[in-house]
Order: C-alpha cells, then sequence, then structure tokens
C-alpha cells in the first residue's frame, strides 16, 4: 500500500487524509445514530405514562433529558409546563420546536463534512490525473529539447502515468464510500426526525391535558 503511494505522488496525500476523516466521521455516525440515543421506541410511552395526573418531579425531567435525543424534546415541554402551568399551547408547541431544531443539529452533525468530503474527492483526484499529465508531457518536452529519441524519459513517463491513474482511482475509491454514508446516514437522520416530529405532536396534546 505504501509503495502504491509512493507512486501516485504528493498529490495523493490529501486524498489519504481526506480517506481517513471519512473513516473517522463514518464510524463516529454510525456510534451516534443507534435507536436508543436517538429515540428509545417505548420512551413517548413511558413519559405519558408518568405524567398521566401531572407533571412529574424535576428529577424524573432530569432522566428523561439526559435519556436520548427525543427525551430532550420531551423533557422541556415538562419544564415549559412547570415553569409555567398556564402556558398556551401555541407557546407550548413552540419551545418544543426549539428544542426539536437542537436535536435535529445535533442529528445533522459531521454530515457535511461527509458529503463535503464526497465532493472533494474525485476533484482532488482530478488535480492528481492533471498533475501527472503534466509530468508526462514534461518529460515529452525534455526528451526533446535534448533531441533524444521519440518516446522520451521512460522513468518520467512512467512516473507521470502512476499519478494520473492511481490519483484518479484513489478519488473514486474516496468519493464513492463517502457518498454512500451520506446518503444511508441522510436517510437515517429523516427517519428519526419524523419520529421524533410526530412523538412531540402526540406529546403536546397529552400535555395539553395537564395545563391548568
Amino acid at each position: 500500500m505504501f509503495s502504491i503511494i509512493q507512486a501516485a505522488g504528493w498529490p495523493i496525500w490529501p486524498l489519504v487524509a481526506c480517506s481517513v476523516l471519512a473513516l473517522a466521521l463514518v464510524i463516529e455516525r454510525f456510534f451516534s445514530l443507534k435507536t436508543p440515543k436517538i429515540a428509545p421506541p417505548k420512551l413517548l410511552a413511558e413519559a405519558m405514562t408518568v405524567s398521566r395526573a401531572a407533571v412529574p418531579s424535576p428529577d424524573v425531567v432530569s432522566q428523561l433529558e439526559q435519556n436520548s435525543l427525543l427525551g430532550e424534546v420531551l423533557a422541556s415541554g415538562f419544564r415549559a409546563l412547570n415553569a409555567n402551568p398556564r402556558i398556551s399551547e401555541d407557546d407550548l408547541r413552540s419551545t418544543m420546536e426549539g428544542a426539536g431544531r437542537q436535536a435535529a443539529h445535533k442529528l445533522e452533525r459531521y454530515l457535511a463534512a461527509l458529503a463535503t468530503i464526497a465532493s472533494a474527492a474525485p476533484l482532488l483526484g482530478l488535480l492528481g490525473t492533471v498533475i501527472g499529465m503534466i509530468e508526462i508531457f514534461g518529460s515529452q518536452a525534455g526528451a526533446g529539447s535534448a533531441g533524444s529519441s521519440v518516446g522520451g524519459n521512460p522513468a518520467q513517463l512512467a512516473q507521470g502515468i502512476s499519478i494520473a491513474l492511481y490519483n484518479t482511482a484513489f478519488g473514486l475509491m474516496v468519493a464513492i464510500p463517502a457518498l454512500i454514508f451520506w446518503r444511508y446516514f441522510r436517510a437515517q437522520v429523516d427517519g428519526y426526525l419524523l419520529t421524533m416530529e410526530l412523538a412531540s405532536e402526540r406529546f403536546v396534546r397529552h400535555l395539553n391535558t395537564l395545563r391548568k
């Protein structure tokens, strides 16, 4: 592998950095976008059960907030109702929508960076290709000015071809998986956002029954 990197020349090092960064982002998102950390299936039912008669204590609300991202959104409704038991439905809904936007921001963390890598990697590969072509033409021009054979300098010619092909291939090898994982995580985030939106709507209706 190191011999390939050496043959590809210095233009491949930005691609190597992109590949390492993309791998780190993919691993981080795999661990962060697990269902128990985002929207546990039974959390909404449990929150509605413990608040069937009244708003739960601050300790219970704090535990709910630390449970998951959906727990943060539901806890914001409890806190708003604790702070003002006569809060209007519109204000209660706005409070939970604000918490939902913060949760959405956390869900989408690093996805823009992964998308940028997927877009930039082919361009970096193209840059390496162009540099390799320059190496090729440079070897031909040098051979012509020296009055040598038409074939030019074989070593420089081989080096230019290696730089061009290796960078093109490596750029695609970085971009394609990054694009696939970005689309996969994007679909996951969209699904979680829909789940949290529906759960929040049900929870607002439930909290309306607790308002004095």
